[in-house]
């Protein structure tokens, strides 16, 4: 499929919209700094000493860029825990948030009387629609949240309603004093963002349009991810999409863990040189000593024979960058999708694997 036949891929290939979603980024984000501002959280909740998480998938995409990017920051440590596990810490100095863009994850509703009998200080975040069983309990229950309407994600797909996601959760810690959310700095990354955005567009074609570049050089490879810092939570975001939208198999790293272990896994097997492919997301907010260690490892890496590429976030912000790999990484795995000719939309074996559960 031509990436630079845009009406043809996204006629045949992108019915449910991904496209659109993906483009949509800004426009989530400016919608929950307006909506947030009707939010009530009760003061009683600012008694806390951690913040725990249960999201599962794309639902806590959103919690992760933030434990990442806000780790300066946060006056409490941000702890996700996926599953059906509440872990011994959460007890009633925890803010526990149930996290789910469709309302009716499994996983955060089955802990959910254990965390109320622990006394935790309980919040929702949740897209607002008529069968949301997690806005239905929290009418129930009486616990408050965030249930926003999702007018800027046509897809439906939570890994595509980030903005959502991100900024939900960031205006309840706001609202609770436990991190300083700048308005002007947001504003300036929404602008920036919207102005970038326009050279990743399907209809720019490839010679200037860097995603659809980085999604070429990709093709028939395993994508590897390396980034730092600030950008971990980016990376995993990147890696999930690559999986669902792309159907493609990739995973991430960070520097400098992986200097302690990766380097001398490269040399096997021999098919390494062939199959995969390392993205090194690079930026000049990390540290000085994480930059050293990049420009080193992408040496080590090329010196073994794999291929090498990279993107420099160009945002002059730590958020703005941040939003700028999501932007990004989002619409290379909507090329890449287009290159495999699958439809990003679609998850057949997640939706599979789903249906066995409840046989």
């Amino acid at each position: 499929m031509d990436l630079d036949n845009h009406s043809k891929f996204l006629e045949e290939l992108d019915p449910g919209q991904v496209g659109d979603s993906i483009a949509c980024l800004p426009d989530q984000i400016s919608q929950i700094l307006e909506d947030a501002e009707a939010v009530d959280i009760p003061a009683s909740h600012k008694d806390v000493d951690k913040v725990v998480l249960n999201g599962m998938g794309g639902s806590n995409l959103g919690a992760r860029i933030i434990q990442s990017l806000f780790e300066k920051e946060l006056s409490v440590p941000v702890i996700i825990t996926p599953g059906y596990i509440v872990p011994g810490y959460v007890d009633d100095k925890t803010l526990f948030i149930f996290s789910s863009y469709s309302g009716g994850t499994e996983e955060p509703l089955s802990v959910f009387p254990e965390v109320r009998n622990r006394k935790a200080k309980m919040i929702g975040v949740t897209s607002s629609h008529e069968d949301n069983k997690l806005e239905k309990l929290m009418s129930e229950q009486d616990f408050p949240g965030f249930a926003f309407k999702p007018r800027h994600n046509p897809s439906g797909q939570p890994r595509l309603g980030l903005g959502y996601s991100i900024f939900s959760i960031l205006a309840v810690l706001d609202k609770l004093g436990l991190i300083h959310l700048d308005r002007s700095e947001v504003e300036e990354a929404i602008k920036f963002l919207k102005e970038k955005n326009k050279s990743w567009r399907p209809e720019i074609e490839t010679g200037n349009n860097r995603a659809k570049e980085i999604a070429q050089e990709l093709k028939g490879r395993i994508p590897v991810l390396i980034g730092a810092e600030f950008l971990e939570g980016n990376l995993h975001t990147f890696r999930n999409q690559m999986c669902e939208n792309s159907k493609n198999f990739a995973d991430y790293l960070t520097l400098p863990d992986l200097n302690h272990f990766l380097l001398e896994g490269l040399a096997h097997p021999a098919g390494n040189k062939d199959n995969l492919a390392f993205l090194f997301l690079d930026s000049d907010q990390y540290s000085p000593e994480v930059r050293t260690r990049s420009k080193l490892t992408k040496q080590t890496v090329e010196k073994n024979g794999i291929k090498t590429l990279e993107y420099r976030a160009e945002s002059g912000s730590r958020l703005g960058q941040s939003l700028e790999i999501l932007q990004l990484g989002a619409w290379i795995t909507f090329y890449f999708s287009i290159i495999n000719e699958e439809d990003p939309s679609l998850i057949p074996w997640v939706d599979w694997f789903k249906k066995k559960l409840k046989e």
